[in-house]
């Protein structure tokens, strides 16, 4: 059994929130059904105290949500609703009713175009929020008159897609904080100990080793010209991010970091899971290949990948296969695209390519902790380095002055 928070509208049309034990979200839902509660989001809730319709609640102060999640949510339950037979208008106002300040101007602009006679994606493309690729999932929906279908897909895509993200970032925590405390401890070695030994040594006379004279010159540098090192950095800062920018720069690193070993392949995993997921998600929802092609190219990051995928796009209006064009390029993971290939000869090419991400998705992970592997050891030795060369140079000053002095 596992607790799973659940929010729902009771037959008042209020909405009710409470936590129960299930073994599955479709018990939650079927439990919900039977009293006569519109379930509007079901999620697991380890640690919280168990509930039951109407029971009564601790107000709680609302959490700010980012853009992404605000989109995220606001899908997941619109699907619930739509899924559950309440007509658009109806779960619109609902899901105004319980956003937040944001989320209230987000989903009341949405309607009321809506009620002016706009189609949802019509008004979906009104927002920012909204990507090509979410617009193009609900007008295809729409179209086709499985919305809610389209809805509960796109949900499951940003959930996977916001996993992926929260992967990436608990991966790196460790070894940006491992950075940072390098950094901090170099600054405060050499702007604070090792200045204080600058009176000791000139009282002492002589003249000290090279290296001790070299950390002794950069600490004072760092004491009295610390201001001139954050500006160099701030400069730098500026630097790359104006590089960063030029197109012809990205692209030579994009060339480049293709053959970079560990880094090359997760360019590769990360840009084929987005992709394919993309495109089997568009195709799942009625979107043609050659606009789901489209569409997909934009999530890609790398630009060499991104102009095959112009190319593919190029042959397949001329009656090739997808599989085949991005085979004679030769930067995308082979397995990926015999699979593809496999799913095109067997028409099944939707199911292939979420497969495909699916595998892809679990290689990012791995390829992480490959570089995480070597990364963390790396940067403990180059800080270890560093600090035992400033104490080893001190240390050096000490005994040359003392073998002077007796």
């Amino acid at each position: 059994m596992a607790e799973f928070k659940y929010k729902a509208l009771d037959r008042s049309g209020k909405s009710q929130e409470g936590v129960i034990d299930k073994k599955t979200v479709a018990e939650v839902a079927d439990w919900l059904g039977r009293e006569g509660w519109v379930p509007l989001s079901i999620q697991p809730a380890a640690g919280r105290s168990r509930g039951r319709p109407g029971a009564s609640r601790t107000p709680r102060r609302r959490r700010r949500m980012s853009e992404r999640d605000r989109v995220l949510h606001f899908t997941r339950e619109l699907s619930v609703m739509l899924g559950s037979g309440l007509p658009l208008d109806r779960s619109l106002a609902i899901l105004e009713e319980l956003a937040d300040d944001a989320g209230k101007a987000l989903v009341g602009d949405i309607r009321a175009a809506v009620r002016k006679g706009s189609t949802l994606a019509d008004a979906f493309a009104e927002r920012r929020e909204f990507s090509p690729f979410y617009i193009s999932m609900i007008k295809a929906g729409e179209a086709s008159g499985s919305l809610e279908v389209s809805l509960r897909r796109m949900a499951e895509y940003l959930e996977r897609a916001k996993a992926m993200r929260q992967l990436v970032m608990s991966a790196l925590t460790y070894p940006a904080i491992l950075f940072g405390v390098a950094v901090l401890s170099l600054v405060f070695l050499l702007a604070y100990v090792v200045p204080s030994f600058s009176d000791l040594f000139s009282d002492m006379g002589g003249q000290l080793p090279a290296p001790t004279r070299f950390v002794m010159n950069l600490g004072d540098f760092m004491a009295h010209w610390w201001w001139l090192v954050l500006l160099l950095f701030g400069a730098l800062y500026w630097l790359a991010g104006r590089l960063w920018r030029d197109e012809a720069i990205r692209r030579r690193l994009d060339a480049r970091s293709l053959g970079w070993p560990i880094i090359g392949e997760l360019v590769r995993n990360v840009d084929t899971s987005r992709f394919a997921r993309t495109l089997g998600v568009l195709l799942q929802g009625g979107v043609s290949l050659v606009n789901a092609l489209a569409i997909g190219r934009e999530v890609i990051g790398n630009r060499l990948l991104r102009d095959d995928l112009d190319e593919a796009t190029v042959v397949l209006r001329e009656g090739r296969s997808l599989s085949g064009a991005l085979l004679d390029s030769g930067r995308f993971p082979m397995l990926a695209m015999h699979m593809i290939q496999v799913g095109e000869e067997t028409g099944r090419l939707e199911e292939m390519l979420l497969k495909v991400a699916d595998i892809y998705e679990d290689e990012v992970g791995t390829v992480i902790k490959r570089l995480l592997a070597l990364l963390e050891p790396v940067l403990i030795l180059s800080l270890g380095v560093m600090i035992a060369g400033i104490i080893i140079s001190i240390l050096l000053g000490i005994l040359g002055v003392n073998d002077l002095v007796g």
